[in-house]
């Protein structure tokens, strides 16, 4: 005796499970490179989207945004300079009406130099952008995403964060760093359903 067919079930679209209308995402380093795919990326997703960066001349990834009908602001920050920092998760709260979704440290730089001609000046200038900054809009992020019990944090890491780049040794300690500090961050944060991750790529040809 043959079984009763089975009930047709739901086509749900694909891209419709990754669909993020309705959510706004914060991106360092948004302009230019893997920040600015990942920016596009999120808006091809639905998402309306706000972009750090040093400076107003390159509105190319804000452009393309937009040619997609979808929503970007462009806001002014030195990942450099700490007391920047610590003021624009908070811009741009107030530019994307007071909520982010979603929170993606790209911003970076990127110093090859062998070890033992490194200035201390260097040392600092590339842990300040690359771990200090990610760790202060991280947690910015944090005290906006745990009260309300939702959040996603990506940081960029680095294929240098596990195998220690020759002459890269301020910037693999500091993406090094950031691994370590994604990991923790996700260990504390997750009871408070904000989710934070990190992606490694390895090279990728840009203009950093």
């Amino acid at each position: 005796m043959s079984s009763p067919a089975a009930e047709p079930t739901t086509q749900i679209p694909a891209l419709d499970l990754f669909s993020l209308r309705g959510k706004n995402a914060f991106v360092t380093g948004g302009s230019r490179g893997i920040g600015a795919a990942i920016a596009i990326a999120l808006a091809d997703a639905g998402a309306s989207v706000c972009i750090a960066q040093r400076d107003t001349t390159n509105t190319d990834t804000a452009d393309a945004i937009r040619d997609r009908g979808v929503r970007a602001e462009i806001i002014l920050c030195d990942l450099g300079d700490m007391d920047a920092v610590k003021g624009v998760f908070q811009q741009a709260l107030d530019v994307m009406d007071g909520r982010i979704d979603i929170l993606v440290n790209c911003g970076g730089i990127l110093k090859r130099k062998e070890a033992l001609s490194v200035s201390e000046e260097e040392w600092d200038a590339v842990m300040d952008v690359n771990l200090k900054a990610l760790f202060l809009l991280c947690q910015a992020a944090g005290r906006h995403m745990v009260p309300r019990r939702s959040g996603k944090i990506v940081n960029i890491a680095s294929i240098n964060s596990f195998i220690g780049g020759e002459n890269y040794a301020p910037y693999s300690s500091s993406k090094g760093g950031v691994s370590q500090l994604t990991k923790a961050l996700s260990n504390e944060w997750a009871k408070h359903n904000v989710q934070v991750n990190a992606i490694a790529p390895g090279y990728v040809a840009t203009d950093m």
